[in-house]
């Protein structure tokens, strides 16, 4: 569910006069519901949410620190440029923070969160599965007879699709992150036993799958081996990688997608890669760029071994390119971990 909330536009009107009101009560409770927060209350819950002490908050605020204390106590109050501060900081209005209850901000997926995770995982486990897909229907329809250069036409087709997919979730999920830096765990316990059940069953299907692809391409390679006409046989194991491919693009896509829906539960992780350190941020930069390079490089020496060459799997080159990028990014992460340590 949705929350809309007041435009912040209109806070500064909408909270003067509360703010007037509650200049006379420095504590700004609500005597009619007193399981409702008061200002003082909504302030330290709300700092408390974005894991800061009141000294950081008060240099933010450009405040002492005992004044920060002294609003949490409810023995004063901010005025009202710190208050817009305030409401600006937190992303609320200035009707809940000076009378409302912030715990209902946190309490629904106020920004779509689930939504859009649940649209992002689908579309690039989908993606990878895609490029798996293309290089099992090209050795398949190889072995079938059909032509290189046409078989090479649709693996590109698919790949194309897949990189237009990364490429639009990945520009998506990076302004989704910067409208939304920082997120409340909304998920209830219950759901993230649920989701961890979930997970094990992916894996454990997906796992299943490779093992079975693996089994019948040992019986049936034995077959494929004793075929006498040698063009009959290529043929033949070209189809058969074409379909041991093929699930494992299936078991691959299952296994992509139940980590990204695990990993969806983790907000904390969220919200610390929506406000990544500095090193942080150069190290991502420095991974793109040489993952850019690997596949740039990947890309080459396909086209070099397909045309030129005439090698029938020249597909293999974008296997590697995507192992490198893997240990590159594993390498560089704990390159970065040791160091902080």
């Amino acid at each position: 569910m949705v929350i809309h909330m007041k435009n912040f536009d209109n806070t500064k009107n909408a909270g003067e006069e509360d703010y007037e009101v509650m200049r006379g009560d420095v504590s700004g409770s609500d005597k009619s519901n007193p399981d409702k927060l008061n200002f003082a209350e909504n302030l330290q819950y709300l700092r408390k949410q974005k894991d800061i002490t009141q000294e950081q908050l008060a240099e933010q605020l450009e405040v002492s620190r005992q004044s920060v204390s002294k609003w949490e106590s409810g023995q004063s109050y901010p005025e009202m440029e710190k208050l817009l501060q305030l409401c600006g900081m937190f992303r609320c209005n200035m009707d809940i923070l000076l009378r409302g209850d912030v715990r209902s901000i946190f309490t629904e997926d106020v920004y779509g969160y689930d939504k859009f995770q649940n649209k992002f995982n689908k579309l690039v486990a989908g993606g990878v599965g895609l490029i798996l897909l293309g290089l099992g229907i090209m050795l398949l329809l190889s072995g079938a007879g059909m032509s290189e250069m046409l078989c090479g036409a649709i693996f590109w087709s698919f790949l194309i699709i897949a990189v237009l997919i990364f490429i639009v979730m990945g520009l998506q999920k990076d302004r989704f992150c910067q409208k939304n830096p920082v997120i409340e765990d909304f998920y209830i316990e219950e759901e993230k036993e649920r989701a961890y059940r979930n997970f094990t069953v992916r894996i454990a299907v997906g796992v299943g799958i490779i093992l079975t692809d693996v089994l019948f391409c040992m019986v049936f390679g034995e077959k494929v081996e004793i075929i006498p006409d040698p063009a009959l046989a290529e043929r033949a194991e070209s189809a058969l990688m074409g379909i041991f491919l093929l699930m494992i693009a299936v078991a691959v896509t299952i296994l992509v997608y139940g980590g990204l829906d695990k990993e969806k539960y983790n907000i904390k992780g969220y919200n610390e890669e929506a406000n990544p350190s500095p090193e942080k941020k150069k190290r991502n930069a420095l991974i793109g760029k040489l993952c850019a390079c690997i596949m740039l490089v990947a890309v080459i020496i396909y086209l070099i071994l397909n045309l030129v060459v005439n090698f029938g799997m020249a597909w293999i080159a974008f296997v590697i390119g995507g192992i490198l990028c893997g240990m590159v990014a594993v390498a560089l992460s704990k390159s970065s971990g040791s160091d902080q340590g």
